[in-house]
C-alpha cells in the first residue's frame, strides 16, 4: 500500500504477511524518507505500534580525541520517548553503531564523523530491529557509500518454545528469550545479534533462519519503497 504524505514524500506500508505456514507474522510496517531538513538524511520507520524516527549527520568535522586517521568515526544516540536515557539504550547504540560500522564504507571518509540520532517515538516491542531498520532507511536517505544495506529482526521463545517474530512488548515480558538479528542484504548474514535469557543451540540456530527469511520481506520493502519515492520525482 502506497500514500503521499504532506509533505510530498513517498509514504510505503506493507501489512502483516506470513514467512511460511510455520512461520509467525510480521506486523505490518512502514517507512517515510526525508522527513526532516537539516539532517543530511532522515526517515522514520513504523513495525506495528513501534515508531523510530531517524536523523543522519555527515560527514563532518570529528573531535581531535574521537579521530581516527584511517577511516570515519560513528556516533550512535537513541533517545527515549520519556526521560534519560538508561544503560538499556546505551546497549541499543552500541549494537546499531556496530551494525553501521560493518555496512558503511568508512574509509572513504577519513578523519570525520557520522552521527545517527534515534528517537523512539512509541515503543510497543521490537525496539531493536525497529532502530536497525530506521537507520539503514536514513542511511540510504543520505545517500552514504555501503557495503550492503542491513536489517533488523527480532525473535522471541515463548516458555513453551514457540517462537515469535517482531513480538510486541506484551510477547516480549512473557518469553524465556529475546534474540535479535542484524541482517547484511548481500549474503544474508548476521553481522550483529543481541540476546537476552535463556536457549538452546538448535532454537538459536531456528531464530536465525527464521530471521534471515524474514529478512527478505524487509529487504524487499526497502527496494520498493525507494524506487516509489524517486518514480514520484521524475
Amino acid at each position: 500500500m502506497t500514500d503521499i504524505s504532506a509533505t510530498g514524500q513517498v509514504v510505503c506500508m506493507r501489512g502483516p504477511m506470513e514467512l511460511d505456514q510455520s512461520s509467525p507474522v510480521l506486523r505490518e510496517y512502514g517507512s517515510e524518507q526525508s522527513l526532516l531538513s537539516r539532517p543530511d538524511g532522515s526517515s522514520t520507520f513504523v513495525q506495528g505500534d513501534t515508531s523510530i524516527l531517524a536523523g543522519v549527520y555527515g560527514p563532518a568535522e570529528v573531535k581531535v580525541s574521537k579521530e581516527i586517521y584511517d577511516r570515519a568515526t560513528v556516533e550512535v544516540l537513541i533517545q527515549s520517548k520519556m526521560g534519560l536515557p538508561s544503560v538499556r539504550e546505551r546497549a541499543r547504540e552500541q549494537c546499531v553503531r556496530e551494525t553501521c560500522e560493518a555496512a558503511l564504507l568508512l574509509t572513504l571518509h577519513p578523519r570525520s564523523s557520522f552521527t545517527l540520532i534515534l528517537q523512539v517515538v512509541h515503543e510497543d516491542g521490537s525496539l531493536l530491529s525497529c532502530c536497525l531498520n530506521a537507520a539503514c532507511m536514513a542511511l540510504m536517505d543520505a545517500g552514504l557509500p555501503m557495503n550492503n544495506l542491513f536489517c533488523g529482526v527480532t525473535c522471541a521463545i515463548s516458555k513453551e518454545g514457540q517462537i515469535i517474530t517482531d513480538p510486541t512488548a506484551r510477547q516480549e515480558k512473557e518469553s524465556r528469550a529475546l534474540l535479535t538479528f542484524a541482517i547484511d542484504s548481500v549474503e544474508h548474514n548476521v553481522l550483529m545479534s543481541s540476546t537476552t535469557g535463556s536457549f538452546s543451540v538448535p532454537e538459536l540456530q531456528q531464530c536465525i533462519a527464521i530471521s534471515q527469511k524474514a529478512s527478505e520481506q524487509i529487504f524487499s520493502f526497502y527496494r520498493d519503497s525507494v524506487k516509489r519515492r524517486y518514480s514520484k520525482m521524475k
